[in-house]
């Protein structure tokens, strides 16, 4: 091909794009006027928020329509609430771009009852939404969701990041079924087990591995999160179990059409995951490789896994350095808070360490300040890793803290 012939390519691909980012959501109502439709697309530092590479043409402008979506502000009368805790998406996943972490703190909430796990669904659970419509707050007087009735336990939640969830959604289930060792047969102290969903599905998404593709946990964001409604998730959270006010909710359902919802999802799988900040060929990068082997951090923690055959060539046959195995822990009455699905109060999926450096609140509450602390604060099956941690010198344990914050 001539020079002149990659120049003709290049200048059509990047008026696909820019014609593609100027297209907005065609929600029941259109984007509220700070939607940012027109921006163009940009990255943050390090490439952060970029796409993965080797994306088509089509998978690349899908990306960017979803980035809009992503980054659409929803206003009432464009299907907000009447119950949510965000208006976009990018609102809460915003830092250091969007699909980062945020500095919301949700609480969420559930039944255990003789060992019987309830989410609390037919009473608007689990997650207990912080903010209401003005509508609504005028209907019922209130200016949150009440406290769902029948709870045994809450819990708050973070707000992670999602870059490199296309990756994780493309992990075989297989390959995560391969670490489980649910009866512990290696007496390493660590049983994990996978989180089975009631569809026969590994789980993977969410702290308590409850989800386990990514359209699944796409479309419940937006209805549990922002009140949206899609195709899949066609209805709106009630207020204790009662049906929302008439009046309250005047967008027709679903608040979200497919093809936009299609496309918010393209924009995650199809999200790069950070790059860590290593240095590959240092002392103190082999050392600290070599004390979290030791430590035991890599039993829960697993540094790598791998995607299988895909028909989206930039997700096949990939290495996800996830550092996590996606399997349940029991992590102790500590930190137990709610359970959901198969999961009971003290079990957690191991969190994956990819974009750690972006947090500056640890574990799944955001109990923690520092890595430090959330290392000591492990328990159940992450007790003898903690302890080995504590065993070491205060050199030691700042070279490994060191290479997790470059995650």
């Amino acid at each position: 091909m001539t020079r002149q012939s990659h120049l003709v390519l290049l200048a059509t691909l990047l008026i696909g794009v820019a014609a593609c980012d100027r297209e907005g959501p065609t929600a029941a109502t259109p984007a509220a006027p700070d939607a940012s439709l027109d921006t163009p697309l940009d990255f943050g530092p390090n490439g952060l928020g970029r796409p993965l590479g080797m994306l088509n043409f089509d998978q690349r402008r899908l990306f960017v329509r979803g980035r809009v979506v992503f980054n659409t502000f929803f206003p009432p009368e464009g299907g907000l609430g009447p119950l949510f805790n965000g208006r976009s998406c990018a609102e809460c996943h915003e830092a250091p771009v969007p699909g980062g972490v945020g500095d919301e703190v949700e609480t969420h909430a559930s039944a255990f009852v003789g060992g019987v796990c309830s989410d609390l669904s037919s009473v608007g659970g689990p997650v207990v939404q912080d903010s209401v419509t003005p509508l609504l707050q005028i209907a019922l007087g209130i200016d949150k969701e009440p406290m769902l009735a029948g709870a045994t336990d809450a819990g708050h939640r973070t707000t992670g990041q999602v870059m490199g969830f296309g990756l994780i959604d493309a992990v075989p289930d297989a390959e995560i079924l391969a670490r489980a060792d649910p009866d512990d047969g290696n007496q390493d102290g660590i049983s994990g087990r996978a989180h089975m969903t009631a569809a026969g599905r590994v789980g993977r998404f969410g702290r308590k591995a409850q989800v386990a593709t990514l359209h699944e946990f796409v479309a419940g964001a937006f209805v549990n999160e922002m009140g949206i409604t899609s195709p899949p998730e066609p209805n709106e959270p009630n207020v204790g179990g009662n049906p929302l006010p008439t009046g309250t909710d005047p967008t027709p359902d679903p608040e979200l059409n497919q093809q936009d919802l299609d496309a918010a999802i393209a924009f995650m799988t199809f999200l790069a995951p950070p790059t860590p900040r290593l240095f590959r060929f240092s002392f103190a990068q082999r050392r600290a490789r070599f004390l979290f082997r030791v430590v035991g951090c890599a039993g829960c923690h697993t540094p790598v896994l791998f995607t299988g055959r895909n028909s989206v060539f930039a997700l096949s046959h990939r290495a996800v350095y996830a550092y996590s195995d996606l399997l349940l822990h029991d992590m102790g009455p500590e930190l137990a808070d709610i359970c959901l699905g198969q999961a009971t109060p003290s079990e957690f999926r191991t969190e994956p360490l990819m974009g750690l450096r972006f947090k500056t609140a640890f574990l799944h509450d955001g109990r923690a300040l520092s890595i430090d602390e959330a290392i000591r604060l492990h328990s159940g099956e992450g007790s003898r890793a903690r302890d080995r941690f504590i065993a070491l010198s205060a050199r030691e344990q700042a070279v490994l803290v060191q290479f997790l914050a470059g995650l």
